[in-house]
């Protein structure tokens, strides 16, 4: 038992003990699909060499529902290998709705709680993309969300400075 618990300790600290590749900053655009195509503004800003904020800005268009959203997440990144790390996140945001269809018009705010897991490649070049998952629970949302779940999956790509 105390040789498991050793080593287990030891992997643990080599896992954790990786260098990471963070950037102090980095500004772009994550675009994406949330029941209709969207993007945003997206800053990143680097805490320490693991862990950063993220906040992005932008708007969603789908057939009938176009939405404003600003969003932060704080974000916990880990080096996978050669400019690849994964990250996992939590936050949330605002926004605000409208929906217009064969003169029936409403309109909205919302506040939302999300996830975020994603995959990043940082280039030699101050260049960085990334794939990211983030789920979204939305509340006082009227009519905005039906079921208040909002699957958030997006590209992004950033210069780092």
């Amino acid at each position: 038992m105390k040789n498991l618990i050793v080593t287990l300790s030891f992997l643990g600290c080599a896992f954790f003990a990786q260098a990471q590749d963070i950037s102090k900053n980095a500004l772009g655009l994550r675009i994406g699909d949330n029941d209709g195509f969207g993007g945003e503004i997206s800053y990143q800003r680097g805490l320490s060499k693991s862990n950063r904020l993220e906040f992005d800005l932008g708007w969603r268009n789908s057939n009938d529902i176009d939405a404003f959203k600003l969003a932060g997440l704080y974000q916990w990144v880990w080096n996978i290998d050669g400019g690849f790390n994964w990250y996992a996140g939590v936050g949330g945001g605002l926004g605000s709705w409208s929906y217009s269809k064969n003169g029936v018009s409403d309109n909205g705010t919302f506040v939302f709680a999300a996830g975020d897991i994603g995959i990043e490649y940082n280039f030699d070049i101050p260049l960085q993309l990334s794939l990211d998952f983030r789920p979204e629970i939305y509340s006082n949302s009227d009519s905005f969300r039906d079921n208040g779940f909002g699957p958030d999956l997006a590209l992004g790509i950033r210069y780092r400075f």
